[in-house]
């Protein structure tokens, strides 16, 4: 006979004293650490274990005693499903205090650095409907909520929204997200139900059949819209068709594009675009510089919050206009070309090459004659002949992505010397690993976290390094 499973274990009364990196509660009992979904410190609650390690484990709520007073209701149906807005449960001013605790852990706990000059968080403006990109998915598999039928009877199983975590095949068909402005909602929707209506197939993640594949919507402060639809194996009529109800439905629409992709993942990036009506573009403005967002272009997704940003680190290089500045990792240019006006020169260097065609476009529509742009992996093109032509810059920015920047880009930092650094970084454990070793020649004078993301535990940091005299 097969051996019955042990039960799971139970832990009755835990107090949640943390949150977590990955933003899951922190509770202890008798010196065994527990990680726990859904819960907010202050909570007392009876824990459940579902995954059990050597000195921690997974737990979930069975039954909560006594609710944090940093608890409040979640405003989404969703939540708790989707994979998204986690800490909706929490209040934002619970949530800002939790950011901020864990930037000024990690610089003095992994970096070893004085926090005393860290300054309070700037919280985002908009706590709903501040995103400006989204992309959902369409697939014939949705995901069954509790309560829902599950006998044989046949049921619609079309969803279009997002992917259930840990779950590549499975769809959450949303009917709400309060991460987009309108008329993000109305057109998902409007086009789910319109490909229902026509019989027009929904993806199959794992047999890779089925005519549409994915939505992308993305919106911008300056009122333009662009809206991209991802076919995968459909036919001319059936392109024809959604497409034309896109365009008679939401005339609103700046740029209307689709791709037909048939590969074995969702990336666009190695696609044709094919414009249906308007360019293959729209606008993002900043202070007074204006951005050309394509389908591929990456632009930071919180817009208003991300000028915050950026300003932070200009106002932190304190600039008197006859700098040269390196901006690392530059992406589309957009620090690049923001700080262009306030100094002698800006070189940004960026591995993907068509972010480096976009950062010159961007520069050029803008009438910006100070900047150069240059293409390649960040480690092999910031050597020492590349500072030889280009000249020691006097600042340096850099805003890695989330794995931080390569030890040799560190080791280069540390011999080209400029006066200062301005490090801003959406991962505060990778920005803590660079600046252990930065710190031995550079002071951390500044420190300034950023909310970009309300709702998740993700949180930006800018440092400010000044070399040491």
């Amino acid at each position: 006979m097969r051996k019955k499973a042990a039960p799971n274990k139970l832990f009755e009364d835990v107090t949640i004293i943390d949150i977590a990196e990955e933003g899951k509660g922190v509770g202890k009992a008798d010196d065994f650490v527990l990680f726990v979904e859904k819960a907010v410190p202050g909570d007392v609650a009876d824990l459940e274990v579902y995954r059990k390690k050597k000195n921690f484990g997974e737990a979930k709520i069975v039954a909560l005693k006594q609710p944090s007073v940093h608890r409040t209701e979640p405003f989404c149906e969703h939540f708790g499903t989707c994979g998204g807005c986690k800490w909706q449960h929490m209040t934002y001013e619970a949530q800002l205090q939790f950011k901020q605790k864990t930037v000024t852990d990690a610089l003095s706990r992994l970096a070893k650095v004085e926090v005393s000059c860290a300054s309070p968080i700037l919280p985002s403006p908009a706590d709903r409907y501040y995103r400006n990109k989204l992309e959902f998915t369409f697939s014939n598999k949705r995901w069954l909520n509790d309560g829902e039928n599950r006998t044989d009877e046949p049921m619609n199983m079309d969803a279009l929204g997002f992917h259930i975590p840990g779950r590549f095949d499975k769809i959450l068909d949303i009917h709400h997200c309060y991460l987009q402005t309108d008329p993000s909602n109305d057109l998902r929707l409007r086009i789910r139900d319109f490909a229902k209506q026509h019989n027009i197939s929904f993806y199959n993640l794992k047999a890779h059949e089925g005519a549409l594949r994915n939505l992308i919507i993305r919106t911008a402060v300056t009122g333009e819209l662009m809206v991209i639809v991802v076919f995968a194996y459909a036919t001319e009529e059936e392109v024809k068709l959604v497409m034309a109800f896109v365009e008679q439905e939401f005339p609103q629409i700046t740029s209307l594009l689709y791709i037909l992709n048939q590969k074995k993942n969702d990336t666009i990036f190695d696609q044709e675009v094919i414009a249906w009506k308007g360019p293959e573009y729209i606008h993002e403005r900043m202070d007074d510089i204006q951005f050309r967002i394509g389908p591929k272009s990456f632009y930071q997704t919180n817009a208003v919050q991300a000028q915050r940003l950026y300003e932070v680190a200009r106002d932190f290089a304190q600039f008197k206009g006859d700098e040269l500045v390196y901006d690392l990792y530059t992406g589309a240019g957009t620090i690049a070309n923001f700080v262009a006006g306030h100094v002698h020169n800006v070189v940004g260097v960026e591995y993907v090459p068509s972010a480096i065609e976009d950062a010159k476009i961007n520069s050029a529509i803008n009438n910006i004659h100070n900047t150069q742009f240059y293409a390649g992996d960040m480690k092999d093109v910031l050597d020492a002949e590349f500072v030889s032509i280009h000249g020691k810059p006097n600042v340096i920015i850099t805003d890695p992505p989330r794995a931080g920047m390569h030890a040799d880009v560190v080791n280069r930092l540390m011999e080209i010397e400029a006066e200062k650094i301005v490090y801003v970084s959406c991962n505060v454990a990778t920005q803590a690993r660079d600046l252990l070793v930065l710190k031995e020649k550079y002071n951390v004078t500044q420190i300034q976290p950023v909310d970009m993301f309300p709702h998740t535990q993700h949180v930006e940091n800018v440092v400010l390094l000044e070399l040491k005299k």
